[in-house]
């Protein structure tokens, strides 16, 4: 089935708003339901700084899914841009679904992403993520609390890390989307360019690998994409930091660290092109880049207005 569906076909297809509290699990629940790796987990907090978009079809559903940064209280430009982000994903939805970190319960950012649901007239359906952590007694109590708000339609319970649950929610959504013809092929995974992907794996790489606050102060762009004649493709990737000494700490001793990063992902670019990759990088110190209206144009946010 591609776009042109058969008029004796009713399709849907909609948009649906992925919002939560940062590493509510987000991301991990839009890999699960699209089955692929599209957006980049991390144990550390504001990973997703951009909005990503992936695509999954379930029966005569085509669900676009948007994985939007986490909502907090902003205190620098850039995560105000990725609040901003956060926002302007949920606004033209036409399903938001709030993922709540059930360990965590109904925390101060959840209470503000609430409050701002109300404050916009929308209503959204809740799903309490890691809900294997938790007695069920404790899960219906949350359930429960997060009802009586009067902003949510429908509450799901699911393990996101595990996928159980996932079918189920991924369903009820297709349902529920509006009549309508397929906007992207069948096959199409994802509506971010393969260049941005791809720096976000390597970015993904060095949140797990650098410590503390450097992978806050980095951000990752391809420069360069070549198709080779092999099949294989080279691509050439840019690391800027903010600071002159965070460079040699990417690098490593003897270049340890960035050859590490280089491989892991290497690996998974391999996976997702299905095909040799060639990846080199290089690290650029540009010390205001987090003032640079055009890094934030790269990373797909707007830049903000003080």
């Amino acid at each position: 089935m591609t776009n042109q569906q058969s008029d004796e076909v009713l399709t849907k297809c909609g948009y649906v708003a992925l919002v939560g509290a940062p590493n509510a699990g987000k991301s991990t629940l839009l890999n699960q339901l699209v089955g692929a790796k599209i957006a980049i987990v991390t144990p550390k907090v504001q990973t997703t700084r951009a909005r990503v978009t992936a695509i999954a079809i379930e029966g005569q559903s085509q669900l676009i899914f948007v994985d939007t940064p986490g909502i907090f209280k902003p205190t620098r430009r850039l995560e105000k841009a990725m609040v901003d982000a956060a926002w302007g994903g949920a606004q033209d939805a036409d399903k938001i679904v709030l993922i709540v970190d059930a360990i965590k319960g109904i925390s101060s950012d959840v209470e503000r992403i609430i409050a701002g649901l109300k404050k916009s007239g929308r209503r959204a359906h809740v799903i309490l993520n890691k809900i294997d952590a938790l007695k069920r007694d404790t899960l219906l109590g949350l359930a429960q609390k997060l009802s009586e708000e009067d902003v949510f339609d429908e509450v799901f319970m699911i393990s996101a890390l595990k996928g159980d649950g996932v079918d189920d929610l991924r369903a009820a959504l297709a349902v529920q989307m509006p009549d309508g013809p397929w906007l992207y092929p069948e096959d199409q995974l994802a509506l971010a360019p393969m260049r941005q992907l791809a720096a976000e794996i390597t970015r993904e790489k060095l949140f797990l690998r650098m410590n503390q606050e450097l992978p806050y102060a980095l951000t990752v762009e391809t420069e360069s994409w070549e198709e080779r004649k092999d099949g294989s493709v080279k691509i050439q990737q840019v690391i800027y930091v903010s600071r002159t000494n965070y460079k040699p700490m990417v690098l490593g001793k003897g270049g340890q660290t960035i050859k590490k990063i280089g491989a892991m992902a290497r690996e998974d670019l391999e996976e997702m092109l299905e095909r040799r990759v060639h990846l080199f990088l290089f690290v650029k110190v540009r010390e205001k880049w987090l003032d640079d209206p055009e890094r934030y144009r790269e990373m797909g946010l707007e830049f903000p207005k003080d």
